[in-house]
């Protein structure tokens, strides 16, 4: 029987169904790397592609013994550096729904197909995986209360400005249509932290639709987390990176971080 050949909603082209690749950020990232990809529902994704960011433990070994698609930097670039060859290498290969999952067990890959499914049903373009259901779990489950302070904050003043109704814009656990990064200019964006909510506020500005779904917070030693100064060097970035978006947005000034890729 041949099979029909459908254009979902925003360009998630599909035969049949989506081609799903899950994209994997790593750092030293031997102790989770495993147990975070045996947790993945056995048809929930086509590839799983990590990029490994100079790490000096056997991450990469780990992941080729898996038989996962492996990309190393010889050096270490920063975190958006790293997605940025994530995401390259995943439109490369035909990607229609890539999926972030960081390889340090600190979100739930089980829930991979609750995200990438309402992409494929043409209900979001981007869907995040939201920790802060109450702040009694978040905080008996490990999340620093300056940290939790802080997403709270940033949170809200992130959905006051921008216009959303996100339960957290800072979750590392995220799906995303083709069509969202064949728009947005991401490489103009951070090599640092700071990478994610440039991403976010780009989508938004180009009309893009965004969702959540609950996942359980997991802090332990083995998941990687930045530092009190690193933290608040994000939080200001991520502050000065609304401002720049409220200049543009008002025509102050062209921003090149918010005009769409060509």
């Amino acid at each position: 029987m041949d099979l029909i050949a459908i254009k979902a909603p925003h360009g998630v082209a599909m035969t049949g169904r989506a081609k799903v690749v899950a994209v994997m950020p790593a750092y030293n990232a031997a102790a989770t790397l495993q147990q975070t990809c045996a947790d993945l529902p056995p048809a929930a994704v086509d590839e799983v592609i990590v990029v490994d960011d100079g790490s000096r433990d056997r991450t990469v070994e780990i992941a080729r013994s898996l038989g996962l698609t492996v990309i190393v930097h010889p050096e270490n670039r920063g975190y958006g550096a790293n997605q940025k060859t994530c995401y390259d290498e995943a439109l490369r290969r035909g990607a229609d729904i890539i999926v972030m999952i960081h390889p340090d067990y600190q979100y739930d890959s089980r829930l991979v197909p609750l995200l990438t499914g309402f992409i494929e049903a043409g209900v979001c373009d981007i869907v995040l995986g939201n920790r802060i259901r109450t702040r009694r779990e978040a905080l008996a489950n490990g999340m620093p209360w300056w940290k939790y302070l802080a997403n709270r904050a940033l949170t809200l003043l992130e959905n006051v400005v921008l216009g959303q109704n996100l339960g957290e814009f800072h979750s590392g656990f995220r799906a995303y249509s083709r069509r969202v990064l064949e728009t947005i200019p991401y490489h103009r964006n951070s090599d640092d932290f700071v990478f994610d909510q440039q991403l976010l506020v780009q989508a938004v500005h180009c009309g893009f639709r965004l969702g959540d779904v609950p996942v359980p917070v997991r802090y332990m030693p083995e998941a990687s987390s930045i530092n009190f100064r690193r933290s608040v060097t994000y939080g200001v970035q991520t502050l000065m990176t609304l401002l720049r978006w409220v200049i543009h947005r008002m025509g102050l000034r062209r921003d090149p971080l918010f005009v769409p890729k060509a």
